[in-house]
C-alpha cells in the first residue's frame, strides 16, 4: 500500500473517494487488529497514511512528531522519508474548518466535548486556541461522565468525537438534549450518515449544526499535499476542499421524493437513478418484497396500522444508507421517526401534484385524495428542502428537479 488509511473497522469510511477527489487514485483502506499495527509501521512500506480509530494515538511512539501533533498528542496523518515516519495532526486543521463553515465560534463560550481519544484531543485543541470560556471532557468513567452529564446541561456548545450513532447503528445518540436548552451549536464528527440522531434533534430544535464530512474533507486535503509535498495555498486550498465537498455530497446523499400517492415519484425516482448514478429503491417495493404480499392486501387485511409498521421498518433501513434514490409512500413522512430517519442522508423534495391527476387505481387509501392532502400538505412542506410542481411531461419534470437539486 502506498497511500491509504488504517484503522479498526472501516466499512463505514468515505475517505478512499475523497482522496480520490483530490487525485489520489493509489489510497487504499486497510483495517488492522490491534496487534498487528506495530509490525505495520516498522515494516514502513507505505509513502502516506491516514490513522483513525482508535489508533491515533497508538502510532505517536513510532514517529518524529510535528509541534501541532505533539501539544495534541494525537496523530492522524503519516508521512514516510526514507524510512523515518513524521506524524503530523490535520484534523485541526479540518475541525477547525467544520466550525467556521457552520458559523460555530467558541470564544467566550462554555464547550462541552463527548469522547477522550484521539480525536477529542484534537477538538480540544481547537477550542482552547480559541478562547473558550470552560470545556468540560465527558468520557465514559471519569470525573465529568454520562451519569452526571446534566450538571453541563448549560454549555453552549456540544461536541461529539464519539463513534456512536455511525452507520451502522444509525439511530443511536449519546445523549437527549431535552436538558440542553442554552445549546446554541452542535458538532458531531461523525460524517455516516451525514446528520446523526444528535444531530437530527439539534436541528429540530433550531439549534446550529455541523457534520464531520467537513472535517473529513479538509483534513484529507491537508494530508493529501503532506503526501505529495504540496505547498500550502491558503486560496487554492480552500477552492478545492469547497469542490470536493460539493462533489461528497453529491455523491453520498440520498435523494428523497415525497409526495401524494400516485404523484409519479416511482417513474421520476427511476429516471433520477440513472442520471446520477444511484441505487433506485421504492419503499412499497421492499415492503411487497419482504412480505411476499401486495400493499392493498396488506392494507386490507391487517390494517393500516400494520402498514405503517412495516413502512417505517423498511424506512430505517433503507435510509441508513447512501448513494440512493428513495421513492416513499405517499403517507410516510406522517410518522415523526420515519421522518428523522430519511433526513439522515436525504435531500427531501416534495412533489407537488394536481389532485385530479393523481393515479389512484390499486390504492385503497386515497379514498378522499382532499382530505388526505389537507393533512399531509403542512408535513410535505416544512419537511422538504425543494418543492417542485410536476406536469404531464416526464422529461420537464426531471430538468426542474435537476435545477433545484444543482
Amino acid at each position: 500500500m502506498k497511500y491509504g488509511l488504517i484503522g479498526k473497522t472501516l466499512s463505514h469510511s468515505y475517505s478512499k473517494i475523497i482522496h480520490d477527489f483530490f487525485g489520489n487514485h493509489e489510497y487504499e483502506l486497510l483495517e488492522l487488529p490491534p496487534d498487528s499495527v506495530e509490525d505495520f509501521l516498522n515494516a514502513a512500506g507505505f509513502r502516506g497514511i491516514n490513522v483513525t480509530i482508535p489508533y491515533k494515538e497508538t502510532v505517536m511512539p513510532f514517529c518524529v512528531l510535528d509541534e501541532n501533533a505533539k501539544k495534541i498528542g494525537s496523530v492522524n496523518t503519516i508521512v514516510n522519508k526514507n524510512g523515518t515516519l513524521y506524524g503530523y495532526n490535520t484534523d485541526y486543521f479540518g475541525f477547525s474548518y467544520m466550525a467556521f463553515l457552520a458559523g460555530i465560534s467558541f470564544h467566550g463560550k462554555k464547550v462541552v466535548i463527548l469522547g477522550s481519544g484521539g480525536t477529542a484531543k484534537t477538538a480540544l485543541s481547537v477550542v482552547r486556541d480559541c478562547e473558550a470560556r470552560e470545556i468540560v471532557v465527558v468520557s465514559r468513567n471519569g470525573e465529568n461522565n454520562y451519569g452526571n452529564i446534566e450538571r453541563h446541561a448549560d454549555c453552549d456548545v456540544l461536541v461529539n468525537t464519539t463513534p456512536v450513532g455511525m452507520f451502522p447503528n444509525n439511530g443511536d445518540s449519546p445523549l437527549s438534549l431535552d436538558s440542553f436548552t442554552k445549546l446554541s451549536a452542535v458538532i458531531d464528527v461523525v460524517y455516516n450518515p451525514m446528520r446523526t440522531k444528535l444531530l437530527v434533534e439539534a436541528k429540530k430544535a433550531g439549534i446550529r449544526t455541523a457534520n464531520g464530512l467537513f472535517m473529513l474533507t479538509a483534513q484529507a486535503l491537508m494530508a493529501h499535499n503532506l503526501f505529495f509535498g504540496i505547498e500550502a495555498d491558503k486560496r487554492q486550498d480552500l477552492m478545492s476542499i469547497e469542490e470536493a465537498l460539493s462533489k461528497a455530497v453529491k455523491r453520498f446523499s440520498n435523494i428523497v421524493l415525497i409526495g401524494m400517492p400516485g404523484c409519479g415519484k416511482t417513474t421520476i425516482g427511476r429516471e433520477l437513478a440513472k442520471i446520477y448514478e444511484k441505487d433506485f429503491v421504492d419503499t412499497d417495493d421492499l415492503i411487497e418484497v419482504r412480505t411476499g404480499r401486495k400493499i392493498p392486501d396488506i392494507i386490507n387485511e391487517d390494517g393500516e396500522p400494520r402498514f405503517r409498521e412495516l413502512e417505517s421498518g423498511v424506512i430505517a433501513e433503507a435510509a441508513a444508507k447512501t448513494n440512493q434514490v428513495l421513492a416513499t409512500g405517499g403517507g410516510s413522512v406522517l410518522a415523526e421517526e420515519n421522518r428523522d430517519a430519511l433526513a439522515q442522508n436525504g435531500i427531501v423534495i416534495f412533489l407537488e401534484r394536481s389532485l385530479d391527476r393523481l393515479a389512484t387505481n390499486g390504492r385503497p387509501l386515497s379514498v378522499d385524495l382532499g382530505v388526505l392532502y389537507q393533512q399531509r400538505l403542512p408535513i410535505y412542506e416544512s419537511f422538504c428542502q425543494y418543492e417542485v410542481t410536476l406536469d404531464d411531461d416526464l422529461a420537464d419534470n426531471i430538468r426542474r428537479i435537476k435545477e433545484a437539486l444543482e
